[in-house]
């Protein structure tokens, strides 16, 4: 069996008028992440966590923000993108081990539809995506809540 890990990290810095976006959710909170998409910081720490593991470089690589196209664009699509470069490779989701790091807004309530909206876009069961919400004790430019960062650990396998 050949599998292999992959390791992401994602970081963006709150911006007013703009929606918050976090797995594909709109989350309700008085600002929203800077950014060239949608700057959903989970979905990018996935990405970089597949692409890294199926050797691919990063979310930056594959979906530069100097493509003007990509402009605003909706982060499930770049993580439905990465899905199908994976599949390219003959490899699939195992699983998914996410964390988000924010003192506000509080995520609990809301990573069971991320949970549920991010195994959609992958088709996978959503048993396999965990996501876990934690903050950084007042510490760094989290505590001080000027951004929102997110990292993720993934488990990938050869269909073939």
């Amino acid at each position: 069996m050949n599998i292999r890990v992959g390791f992401g990290y994602d970081v963006h810095a709150f911006a007013n008028d703009r929606e918050l976006w976090l797995g594909g959710v709109a989350v309700p909170y008085e600002k929203g992440l800077m950014g060239h998409s949608d700057a959903d910081v989970l979905i990018h720490a996935i990405c970089d966590a597949l692409l890294g593991a199926a050797n691919m470089r990063d979310i930056g690589y594959q979906f530069p923000d100097t493509d003007s196209d990509l402009k605003d664009i909706d982060s499930k699509i770049l993580l439905c993108k990465t899905i199908e470069l994976l599949k390219d490779k003959a490899y699939e989701v195992g699983n998914i081990d996410a964390t988000i790091c924010a003192e506000k807004p509080k995520l609990s309530l809301h990573i069971p539809l991320m949970q549920k909206v991010l195994a959609e876009v992958m088709q996978v069961d959503a048993d396999v995506i965990s996501i876990k919400a934690t903050t950084t004790e007042k510490l760094g430019f989290t505590g001080r809540k000027e951004g929102i960062s997110a990292y993720a650990t993934v488990l990938i396998s050869k269909t073939k």
